[in-house]
């Protein structure tokens, strides 16, 4: 059973959610809409990396609150609901110098004001990379 609010969102219809904003800046594409997850890449470069080369703790925290603010956002009524971060955590396990890492974005709650999600990022091996938690305001929009 699908939690999308439209069972039939593909990728194709979220990523112009991302143009001229930090998403794009990144490189981040979502890239697949299962039942139940989201799923992203951003590629490791000259954008998201730190200066000892490696991906920055910030760039897979961007790619953290993006799968999970977009997948909150499109669980409900977009018309009638806004979805914000309140809070988000990272868990930084493994570097990455190069490549693509991938996200996928599952939720825990799906509550009518908030909602929690879990965000592992794995590089081209599919070693994680970070694990990220956040919790998202649903907000109704005024009338």
């Amino acid at each position: 059973m699908s939690i999308w609010y439209d069972p039939a969102i593909t990728a194709e219809q979220i990523n112009p959610f991302g143009k001229g904003n930090m998403a794009e800046f990144l490189g981040i594409e979502i890239t697949e809409v299962g039942d139940n997850y989201l799923k992203a890449t951003m590629p490791v470069d000259h954008r998201t990396r730190q200066p000892y080369g490696l991906l920055h703790g910030g760039a897979s925290v961007v790619l953290a609150e993006t799968l999970g603010s977009v997948g909150a956002a499109f669980v409900v009524d977009r018309s009638k609901y806004d979805c914000v971060g309140l809070e988000i955590n990272a868990n930084h396990i493994r570097g990455v110098r190069e490549g693509i890492v991938t996200g996928i974005a599952k939720p825990i709650h799906i509550g009518k004001t908030t909602q929690v999600w879990e965000i592992r990022i794995h590089d081209s091996r599919d070693k994680i990379v970070c694990i990220s938690r956040i919790t998202v305001a649903v907000l109704k929009r005024p009338e």
